[in-house]
Formats: C-alpha cells, structure tokens, sequence
C-alpha cells in the first residue's frame, strides 16, 4: 500500500504562482514514478508532470513546459510542483500519483491522492 497526501493548492490571482507538495508513505519502492495529473469541470483528467524516482527523468505536457517544474525529495519521500505563470487555463483538481512507468495514462498509476483545488482568477 502507498499513501499519498497532497498539499499546497488554493486561490490566486493570474501570473502568480503555487507549490504543491505530495508526501508519500508506505510501500513508495515498488512504484518509482510520481505523477500530478489535473482535472477541470468537463475535461478529461491529464496528465501535467511526471518524475522517474531513481533517474530523475521528467516529463511535461505541452501546456505547463516552462511554468510548472516537477521536483523530487529522496530524503522526505515528496514529490512538488512549482507552478509558475498561472493562468485561468489552469483551474483544476490536481492530483498526486504513483506508478510504475512513466507514461500518460492514468490508469497506469495504481494510488492516488485526495486531490487539491488550485483556482486561478483574472
């Protein structure tokens, strides 16, 4: 089992920016990629960054390259995403994940958080 809680979402103002944070407790070795998708009201969840553990490998989508930064701790098991340049675009729940490829598909990623709001305003 893997246990993940996220952190760090709420309200802000257009051009501004948000952490988010991700601890995870639990059986973390088996499941070496983390994973922030998002989800807006009538939108498929996507996928937004995702970070190999041990190499350290990343990936981004097209629409957060050059915000949004995805960052590990190995020392206290977090995984974060610094977003930078918000927009109203970027209005969604995001959620931390765990799997063990780094691919796009959610449904290839076993545990998941509750979830946090992050609500963008112009």
């Amino acid at each position: 089992q893997v246990q993940l809680v996220e952190s760090g979402g709420g309200l802000v103002q257009a051009g501004g920016s948000l952490r988010l944070s991700c601890a995870a407790s639990g059986r973390t070795i088996s499941y070496l990629v983390r994973g922030w998708f998002r989800q807006a009201p009538g939108k498929e969840r996507e996928l937004v960054a995702a970070i190999g553990w041990s190499d350290g490998s990343t990936y981004y989508a097209d629409s957060v390259k050059g915000r949004f930064t995805i960052l590990r701790d190995n020392a206290k098991n977090t995984v974060s995403l610094q977003m930078n340049s918000l927009n109203p675009a970027d209005t969604a729940v995001y959620y931390c994940a765990a799997g063990q490829r780094l691919v796009v598909d959610g449904s290839e990623y076993r545990y998941w958080g509750q979830g946090t709001q992050v609500t963008v305003f112009s």
